[in-house]
C-alpha cells in the first residue's frame, strides 16, 4: 500500500463546493431508453443546480465490451445536446475518466480498506460468476478469519486471491434515497461482495464508489435495481470515512405493466427511435416524463425549459410505461412547431426516398407534409405517386361528398384539360382560379371539379395536399399527361 501522502494528494484533487453528477455508461452497445433517461436526469440535476456534469466510461467488465460502443455514447450525447463538462474526450481535474485507465487506484484503495479492517483477501477457489455476484456463505469462508500476517504470507507466496468487503455480522445499515426515503436492512442479509477480482480489475460495485468519491460526485442517479446494493456502498463510504453522495434511484422503464423494456424483446434503443423517424428533441422530452412529473400542466419542454423546471421531488417511485403512441404525439407536436425551412431540411432525405425526380421540389412537397406527419418514416409512403402514377380503378372518381361519379368526372377532365393547356402561368393561383371559375360557371361546388383532378393527377384518394398543390408540383406537362390518362380510363 502506498504511503498516506499519495492518498492525500488524490483527495486534494477532488473539486469542492459544487454540485457534481456523473453519467457512467458501460460501452456494451446501443443506448437504451433507460440509459438515456439516466443521462438526462443526471444532466438536468447538474444544470438545474449550476453544477458540473461528468462523463465516465465504466469498462472494467471486459467480457461485455462492444467495439464502437464508446462512439455510440459520444454520438448520442452530442445529438441530445447533453454536453459534459469533464470526460475522456475533454479532460478535467480528476482525469482519467475511463475506469481501466484508473486501475492502479482501486488496488491501493482496497488495500487501504483492508488496513482498516473493512476488507480482506479471499484465496478460496470460486468461479468468475461467483466472484462477480459475491453470493456465498460468509460463515463458511475461512479467509475472513485469517490474520493479516497469514493473509500477507499467502499473497507473498503467489496464491491468487480476490479482495472482499468485510460486512459486519451484526446490526443494521440505513441509507437515504432522495426518492424512496430511508431504507434499513439487516447486515446479515448482505454478502461480502468482491471488490478486486483475481485479474486485478475492480468490480463495478467497488470502482463506482472509489470513482464517485475521487471525482467529487454529489448526486448519484441510477436504476432502482441498485437499491439492494446501496447498503454495501454506504458501508464502503463509512469504512473510508468519506461523505456519502445523495442517491437518486429511478424506477424502471417498462414495456407494459409486467415487463421491463429489453432490446432482446424488440424494444427500441435511442438509435432505433431516430431510425424510425422520431426527432431527438421529441424523444428527449418524452423520456424526461418517463418517471418525472413537472409542476403544472405543461408537457412540451425544450431542454432549457427542462433545466429550469427539473426537480428531484417530481421523480416517481412507480415504474413508467413506454408508450410509443404517446411518443408519436410528442413527435407530431414538435414537427408542427418547426419552421417550414427547418422541417424541409429534415424531411428532404425521407422525401427523396420516394421522390427521385429532381424536378419535383422537395421544399414544396415538405410544405404539404408538415401538418400531416407524425414521424418521418410516414413520409415516403405518402409520396409514391409523384415519380410514377399508380395503376388505379375508376371507382376512385366516385365521391359522395363532392357529388362526383364517373360520368361527371369524365366531363370535368374533358373540360379542364384545354383550360389548363391555355393557362399563361402555371402556379397555385392560376390553377386554383381555373377550377373555381369552372365550378362557378357550372353552378357546382369547387370540390366537384377538384376531386376528379386530384384523382387523375395522383391516382390515390388520400394524398398530402389537394389538387392545386399536386398539379403545381407535377408541372403542367406531367399534370396534363395524367389527366388524359384519367380521361381515357373513364372512356
Amino acid at each position: 500500500m502506498k504511503d498516506m501522502t499519495w492518498f492525500e494528494d488524490m483527495e486534494a484533487r477532488i473539486p469542492k463546493n459544487e454540485v457534481r453528477t456523473r453519467f457512467a455508461p458501460s460501452p456494451t452497445g446501443y443506448m437504451h431508453v433507460g440509459n438515456l433517461r439516466t443521462a438526462l436526469y443526471t444532466y438536468l440535476i447538474a444544470r438545474h443546480n449550476g453544477g458540473k456534469f461528468i462523463l465516465r466510461i465504466e469498462d472494467t467488465d471486459q467480457g461485455r465490451l462492444v467495439e464502437g460502443a464508446v462512439d455510440v455514447i459520444y454520438k448520442t450525447m452530442a445529438e441530445c445536446h447533453l454536453e459534459h463538462d469533464e470526460g475522456p474526450d475533454v479532460g478535467g481535474p480528476v482525469a482519467p475518466y475511463v475506469q481501466t485507465e484508473r486501475r492502479p487506484f482501486y488496488k491501493e484503495y482496497a488495500e487501504l480498506l483492508m488496513s482498516r479492517g473493512h476488507a480482506y483477501r479471499c484465496f478460496c477457489e470460486k468461479t468468475e460468476s461467483e466472484e462477480d455476484s459475491g453470493q456465498f456463505d460468509r460463515a463458511d469462508d475461512p479467509c475472513r478469519s485469517l490474520s493479516q500476517e497469514e493473509s500477507d504470507a499467502c499473497a507473498a507466496a503467489g496464491e491468487p486471491y480476490v479482495i472482499r468487503q468485510r460486512i459486519p455480522h451484526e446490526g443494521t445499515t440505513t441509507f437515504h434515497d432522495e426518492i424512496f426515503g430511508d431504507i434499513t436492512v439487516e447486515n446479515t442479509t448482505l454478502d461480502d461482495q468482491v471488490l478486486i477480482k483475481r485479474d486485478g480489475l475492480p468490480t463495478y460495485n467497488f470502482a463506482n464508489v472509489v470513482d464517485d468519491h475521487l471525482m467529487g460526485i454529489t448526486h448519484v442517479v441510477r436504476g432502482s435495481e441498485y437499491l439492494s446494493s446501496a447498503p454495501k456502498y454506504n458501508l464502503l463510504y463509512e469504512g473510508f470515512g468519506w461523505d456519502i453522495p445523495k442517491y437518486v434511484h429511478c424506477s424502471p422503464v417498462m414495456r407494459d405493466a409486467h415487463n421491463k423494456m429489453s432490446k432482446r424483446h424488440g424494444d427500441p434503443s435511442y438509435e432505433d427511435l431516430i431510425a424510425q423517424g422520431f426527432l431527438t428533441d421529441a424523444v428527449l422530452n418524452y423520456v424526461a416524463l418517463l418517471g418525472w412529473s413537472p409542476r403544472g400542466e405543461q408537457e412540451i419542454f425544450s431542454l432549457d425549459e427542462l433545466k429550469a423546471a427539473f426537480d428531484m421531488a417530481g421523480i416517481s417511485k412507480s415504474p413508467a410505461i413506454f408508450d410509443i403512441e404517446k411518443l408519436r404525439y410528442f413527435n407530431s407536436e414538435y414537427i408542427r412547431a418547426m419552421t417550414p425551412e427547418a422541417f424541409a431540411k429534415i424531411a428532404e432525405p425521407w422525401i427523396r426516398r420516394a421522390v427521385k425526380n429532381p424536378a419535383y421540389d422537395a421544399a414544396a412537397i415538405a410544405a404539404l407534409l408538415q401538418q400531416r406527419t407524425e414521424v418521418l418514416t410516414d413520409i415516403p409512403e405518402k409520396l409514391d405517386f409523384f415519380d410514377e402514377l399508380p395503376d388505379y380503378g375508376t371507382e376512385l372518381f366516385v365521391h359522395k361528398k363532392s357529388k362526383s361519379d364517373e360520368q361527371s368526372s369524365r366531363e370535368v377532365l374533358s373540360q379542364i384539360i384545354p383550360i389548363f393547356e391555355a393557362l399563361p402561368v402555371w402556379d397555385d393561383e392560376s390553377i386554383l382560379n381555373a377550377m373555381v371559375k369552372m365550378a362557378e360557371e357550372q353552378g357546382v361546388k369547387n370540390a366537384k371539379i377538384m376531386w376528379p383532378v386530384r384523382i387523375a393527377a395522383a391516382g390515390k384518394a388520400v394524398t398530402p395536399g389537394g389538387a392545386v398543390e399536386i398539379c403545381r408540383i407535377l408541372g403542367r406537362e406531367e399534370t396534363l399527361r395524367r389527366l388524359r390518362i384519367g380521361l381515357e380510363k373513364l372512356g
